[in-house]
């Protein structure tokens, strides 16, 4: 019971402070306080205003936002969000843009299970509707799945991934953001070994933790620090009554945004004090730069506790993926396996969540793959978050992978397979030596 009691703690603790912000710019907005203006009454509005909605925004799953596109043809499209297959921990959607015809490229966008929702990839997903049909996995929050679906730990997660792959075909390439990189990496030679004509053409690999210990970071040091039984009982907690997952462990999405943000504590309260300040002052708007980024990072979800457990213990303490060990529903998995997938990686030169060296490693995995078919990039400048969003990923990271995709676009058994093209690595910024 210590477990859920904590749960609704927090629960408690986070209605009450969206209530106290609720209230105080209630009353700082009583028409009466007009009669006397205040500096401080408008303070206490401003700050109502920001606490309600910061508290507000913990609790719900942001949308994804995007609803028309502008195509070659200069016509606006509209944008259907479809649901391919649905599970009970995820779901295969397709943003499918109504009216235009199916491109060839296909991609399969596989979004952390890190605490955030899918729709952190938002701007990810926008950029590459353009040229390709893009799929994404949307993960469900934790505390509304029914305890009777049973377990999800990264073995699930893996299958879940060979489910997808299978689904959309043997003429997909897919990208894998952050920490699904080595079970997506794990999946793909799961495919090879076990179903090869089911296979991805490419898959590119950003900023994941393939090897941790290949470049240590805060991140790492945790994983190493912290034992198996603290993390039970400091991270783990049972969904309270008020949600469907009744009863489930989770390591509640609560919990992990304060641990995002004692990251970077001295950041976000300047950043919040800043934008007080901005609302007393009329100068805020509901859509400015600090709401669009906050309303994003803000909405936590829980995460199944086997999977964030198995997580740290059989890919960061063991390294399982990294000493090629990993075993999915009893079958050891072989890396080397992958012979006929092309694949690169992207890492940030200054990432501090996973460093650069943690996922190439990837590369020096795939034994069984010709140097071809291997390529990497370092991107100068770029933080985690700024490989797959932003201005490094929209000018120069993606158009790599773009080419990357092109170079490795046809089946291994048809006859363009040969072309010279296909003998050189796909960018200049290869793995190969």
């Amino acid at each position: 019971m210590k477990y859920m009691a904590t749960y609704d703690l927090m629960e408690t603790m986070r209605n009450t402070n969206q209530w106290l912000g609720a209230t105080a710019k209630s009353m700082a907005s009583y028409p009466m306080f007009s009669l006397v203006p205040n500096p401080a009454l408008q303070w206490l509005g401003a700050w109502g205003e920001v606490t309600e909605r910061t508290f507000e925004r913990i609790v719900a799953k942001p949308d994804w936002g995007l609803h028309s596109f502008t195509c070659a043809d200069g016509r606006d499209h509209l944008i259907n969000v479809e649901t391919v297959l649905k599970r009970p921990f995820g779901d295969l959607i397709h943003f499918n843009v109504a009216g235009r015809e199916p491109l060839k490229r296909k991609i399969l966008l596989v979004a952390p299970m890190s605490g955030h929702y899918a729709t952190l990839l938002r701007s990810t997903v926008r950029s590459l509707m353009r040229d390709a049909e893009v799929y994404i996995t949307d993960w469900h929050n934790a505390r509304d799945i029914p305890v009777s679906e049973g377990k999800f730990d990264i073995e699930d997660y893996t299958l879940y991934l060979v489910d997808f792959m299978r689904e959309l075909g043997s003429d997909l390439h897919v990208i894998a953001v952050c920490q699904p990189a080595p079970l997506t990496l794990a999946a793909t030679a799961y495919l090879a070994e076990q179903d090869p004509d089911a296979q991805p053409r490419s898959l590119t690999l950003i900023g994941g933790p393939i090897d941790p210990n290949a470049n240590a970071t805060d991140v790492t040091d945790f994983g190493h620090r912290v034992t198996m039984g603290q993390l039970q009982e400091t991270a783990i907690q049972r969904v309270g009554f008020k949600h469907k997952g009744v009863g489930r462990k989770v390591y509640p999405g609560l919990l992990q945004l304060t641990s995002f943000m004692s990251m970077n504590s001295d950041r976000h309260s300047k950043a919040f004090s800043d934008q007080i300040m901005r609302v007393a002052q009329g100068e805020a708007g509901d859509h400015d730069a600090h709401n669009r980024f906050y309303d994003e990072y803000l909405a936590v979800m829980d995460m199944p506790a086997e999977f964030y457990l198995s997580t740290v213990e059989r890919i960061f303490k063991n390294g399982e993926i990294a000493r090629n060990e990993f075993v999915v529903d009893g079958h050891k998995i072989d890396i080397g396996a992958i012979t006929t997938v092309a694949v690169k990686t992207v890492e940030g030169a200054k990432d501090d969540i996973s460093a650069p060296g943690q996922c190439i490693a990837a590369l020096d995995l795939c034994t069984g793959l010709p140097d071809s078919k291997k390529a990497s990039h370092v991107e100068p400048d770029a933080g985690h978050y700024g490989i797959f969003a932003g201005r490094s990923w929209r000018d120069n990271i993606r158009p790599l992978v773009l080419e990357f995709i092109d170079a490795n676009c046809d089946a291994p058994n048809a006859k363009q397979a040969v072309r010279p093209v296909a003998k050189k690595p796909a960018n200049k910024n290869t793995a190969a030596k």
